[in-house]
């Protein structure tokens, strides 16, 4: 099947969870890009800054940009100006950088927390301590150019589907409790990132609400 077969069938899939699909489209051409964009997607995730700067003037201006990758404070400067979602914040001195390059840009920018779910040292992100903790500090609270939309988590990557589904029942369970505490009020808890090309099945049948795929839409790269 092509990209835009691809798209559809992905569309037809995500429809009855009402989740959205997030194209990954790390190392793939703009070319690539825009069949899928042709084929009506509009949301696209790269794991690279300076691979989403490269790509984002080549391709339409209606795309909504995810930044999935793990970001360095010295480079959200580069995407502040344009980036639909930050997924992948994973302390509080990265949310006052965005916070502060979104007040130079007069932009209030959308992030979610990354929380680690994985056994997996590779992995970024708070674990649910941290993640509490950050969520209490008053300057949290004080941010008026970042809005904290919900949680992303990424499993570990093993064949053991019973270790995936309990990293992502975890995550839900997380997000779900952190829906019924009071948050500041830019936070809130709508969107719930998890799901990729190997276990998206699992994640939508946990509760994700986004699902980032670029293998089984694009091909291997």
């Amino acid at each position: 099947m092509g990209i835009k077969d691809n798209i559809e069938k992905f569309r037809r899939e995500l429809q009855p969870f009402g989740a959205q699909l997030i194209a990954v489209t790390k190392t793939h051409p703009a070319e690539k890009i825009q069949e899928a964009y042709d084929a009506g997607q509009r949301i696209f995730g790269e794991n690279r800054v300076q691979e989403l700067v490269e790509k984002n003037p080549q391709l339409p201006a209606d795309i909504e940009w995810h930044l999935i990758g793990h970001l360095q404070r010295n480079k959200v400067k580069y995407i502040a100006p344009f980036v639909g979602l930050i997924q992948s914040v994973d302390s509080l001195k990265l949310l006052e950088e965005i916070n502060r390059q979104g007040e130079k840009c007069g932009r209030v920018i959308r992030c979610l927390l990354q929380v680690f779910i994985a056994q997996e040292d590779t992995k970024f992100g708070l674990d649910s301590g941290e993640l509490e903790i950050l969520l209490a500090s008053d300057s949290v609270a004080t941010m008026k150019n970042i809005s904290i939309e919900g949680l992303m988590g990424i499993a570990s990557l093993t064949k053991n589907k019973d270790q995936v589904r309990n990293e992502f029942h975890k995550l839900k369970d997380i997000f779900e409790n952190l829906k019924r505490h009071p948050l500041p009020a830019n936070v809130m808890m709508k969107s719930l990132s998890m799901g990729m090309s190997s276990d998206y099945h699992i994640a939508l049948a946990e509760g994700s609400t986004m699902i980032r795929v670029g293998t089984a839409i694009f091909g291997t790269r």
